[in-house]
């Protein structure tokens, strides 16, 4: 059985499942597997792009990632608040040169990525831990929201708001599409996910 939404048909993908941006394994391999399964599967760029290579072992794993693919992929940047932040600009800049078609962002505020990925055609997805934060990268220009309750892996929302509670907020708050992200495992979760509003499951 096929399930079409707004993201799968908007990007192409036979299900609506995207694998989310993971640090220490979002890496070509796995995005890849995910895509050739029919998700969306997503390079993790600040795993990738470490010294001393930077932009460009990000730029060599784009590239990896459409050798073992040729289904829709995207890639993840999460703007952490660090000390030396890592070269946000470059990483975008190759998002842009390699045409990457879609990019999540994650963590502090996403308006100048957001504009710039927007300006050369890319799919944004931001990811929110609290609806008004939503309502913010929506009013941003984000294409989709992850809506990532304190079920989700990785970073649990700031406020303890389970994803089930988040979903029927942002079901009644947002006017763009949103992802179901966290606390999803079964066939069963994905159909409460969409009745509840969303699009996809993360």
């Amino acid at each position: 059985m096929v399930l079409k939404t707004k993201l799968t048909e908007a990007l192409g993908i036979k299900h609506p499942i995207i694998q989310g941006g993971m640090h220490y394994v979002g890496y070509a391999e796995m995005a890849a597997a995910v895509s050739n399964a029919g998700g969306l599967g997503i390079i993790t760029a600040l795993t990738v792009a470490q010294p001393p290579r930077g932009k460009e072992a990000l730029r060599d794993e784009i590239r990896k990632c459409r050798q073992l693919t040729d289904k829709p992929f995207g890639v993840n940047i999460t703007l952490l608040p660090v000390g030396v932040p890592p070269d946000f600009d470059g990483i975008v800049q190759v998002l842009i040169e390699e045409k990457v078609k879609v990019v999540e962002t994650a963590g502090r505020n996403p308006d100048k990525v957001i504009k710039k990925c927007k300006e050369a055609g890319m799919f944004v997805i931001h990811k929110c831990v609290a609806v008004r934060h939503a309502i913010t990268a929506q009013r941003m220009g984000a294409d989709m929201i992850s809506m990532d309750g304190f079920d989700c892996g990785g970073h649990p929302g700031e406020e303890d708001v389970g994803n089930w509670v988040l979903l029927a907020q942002a079901s009644q708050e947002l006017k763009i599409p949103f992802v179901a992200s966290g606390g999803t495992a079964t066939g069963v979760q994905l159909a409460a996910a969409l009745a509840m509003g969303g699009t996809v499951i993360c």
